[in-house]
């Protein structure tokens, strides 16, 4: 073999060598530069992961400021507005009698107000508040209408109409003591309780359960917590009272506020295009008239508005809770006649 064909073979061998490790230069290079790409990516994205939620919690407090403030805006849109209070001048209803009257008219969005200092005084209810005990009483069933006499006890009471079995309708309007005095009893205290609370019933309290704060008479058949004792509503307590049991949100049955309506209907207007209905309420202290009460509603060509007139002690004049009634039938018609 000739010398230069020696050194072409080495030479091209030798190339070849070269470019194989070239190669495989190459090669290792771009393993590594890959490893370096695959050590970089989990970072990168990791960098890309805590980005993400800084933008995901600013735009959730965005939503939130949004949806708050959507929220206070309908809050605002809905939220009711007070009744107004208007005065009024019904002394000539009065006759010069230590009184107070209010007439609420929903419709109106009014109260209208005489003595509003003595409206807004907390007194006992007497026998206005038979209108809860039997509200209660029909809604839990401890009357029952249809079934409602309850035996007299033989003991002479000094209103003449009690001394007789009575049922429902008559111990109502006959304003039977002894007759509510077990329709309390069988209600029982935590149930009444219960009941005050959910009508906002003045200051609520029927802790005097017996009514032994009653220092006008001692005959446990006939007092209670809410004659001249620990339960105490104002005047315009009684009309907001009256509204929640017979207004358009009441919470009570129907068949529970007609059968209030049969017994409280006010019957010199059953004639009459003025329909009024309540109940008369009369404490003493000592012997002395010191609360006298009238209260309920009116309704008038589907009209309908909530009343309260009450009478304090007047040493004076004559006070009585029949007294009450006759101004407030004048009143409440008088309203309706402006």
């Amino acid at each position: 073999m000739k010398k230069w064909d020696c050194f072409a073979k080495i030479t091209g061998l030798g190339m070849t060598c070269l470019c194989i490790f070239g190669i495989l230069a190459g090669c290792s290079r771009g393993q590594e530069a890959a490893r370096e790409n695959l050590q970089q990516e989990p970072e990168e994205a990791l960098s890309g992961e805590t980005q993400a939620p800084e933008n995901n919690e600013a735009a959730s407090e965005t939503d939130e400021r949004g949806l708050s403030e959507n929220i206070e805006s309908e809050s605002a849109e809905t939220e009711t507005t007070e009744p107004e209070i208007k005065e009024a001048d019904w002394s000539e209803y009065f006759e010069g009698l230590n009184g107070a009257a209010v007439v609420y008219d929903p419709l109106a969005g009014q109260y209208t107000i005489m003595n509003q200092e003595l409206a807004g005084t907390r007194r006992s209810p007497c026998s206005t508040f038979k209108i809860v005990s039997s509200l209660i009483g029909l809604e839990s069933g401890v009357i029952d209408p249809e079934h409602a006499v309850r035996a007299w006890s033989g003991e002479t009471f000094w209103n003449e109409a009690w001394n007789q079995d009575m049922d429902f309708p008559e111990a109502f309007r006959a304003s039977c003591v002894w007759y509510f005095r077990e329709v309390a009893n069988e209600i029982g205290r935590e149930s009444m309780q219960e009941g005050l609370e959910q009508l906002q019933y003045g200051n609520c309290d029927c802790s005097d359960w017996e009514g032994k704060l009653n220092t006008n008479n001692s005959n446990r058949a006939l007092t209670g917590f809410w004659i001249e004792s620990s339960l105490l509503i104002s005047p315009k307590e009684q009309t907001e009272v009256m509204e929640r049991i017979f207004g358009e949100d009441s919470l009570y049955s129907m068949d529970t506020q007609n059968r209030l309506k049969e017994v409280m209907l006010v019957t010199e207007q059953e004639n009459r295009d003025v329909q009024i209905y309540g109940k008369t309420g009369m404490g003493k202290a000592e012997g002395v008239v010191v609360d006298a009460w009238f209260t309920g509603f009116a309704e008038n060509d589907g009209k309908k508005i909530f009343f309260c007139v009450y009478l304090g002690r007047d040493d004076a004049q004559n006070v009585s809770s029949q007294r009450a009634k006759e101004i407030a039938v004048r009143l409440v018609s008088g309203y309706f006649d402006a």
